[in-house]
């Protein structure tokens, strides 16, 4: 993949770290009122702890899961020609055709049980 300058891996940094605190920010609320419920003043606290570790490793595991679909997708794009230019390239190795014929559907040999096409918007159903 390629590389970032300096400035702009900071601020990609700074944004995940932002996302991932975000998200810790979220679960501990939610967390924290959920505690509060189930065990009054001590449960805020755990709740508060538990919510903000599960938002932030949430929050993460999003940003990662984005972050390795761009790569593997890079990674495609790369492997099969389109950002290397050698999608449409005259000259590329084929292997040779064994035989010179078309395929049956495209010959008209395959395909349908019955190639006459019935005129009209309703057709009989098949006997």
């Amino acid at each position: 993949m390629e590389t970032l300058e300096p400035s702009a891996s900071k601020r990609v940094t700074g944004r995940r770290r932002r996302y991932e605190g975000g998200g810790g920010v979220l679960g501990a609320i939610a967390g924290a009122g959920l505690g509060g419920i189930m065990a009054g003043p001590a449960g805020v606290a755990a709740g508060a702890l538990v919510g903000a570790a599960m938002g932030a490793s949430t929050a993460w595991a999003l940003e990662m899961r984005s972050k390795d679909a761009a790569q593997r997708d890079h990674k495609l794009d790369r492997d099969i020609g389109v950002t290397e230019g050698e999608i449409g390239v005259p000259g590329l190795e084929h292997p040779p055709a064994t035989i010179g014929a078309f395929s049956r559907e495209a010959s008209g040999v395959g395909g349908a049980s019955d190639p006459t096409e019935a005129e009209g918007p309703l057709q009989p159903p098949p006997d």
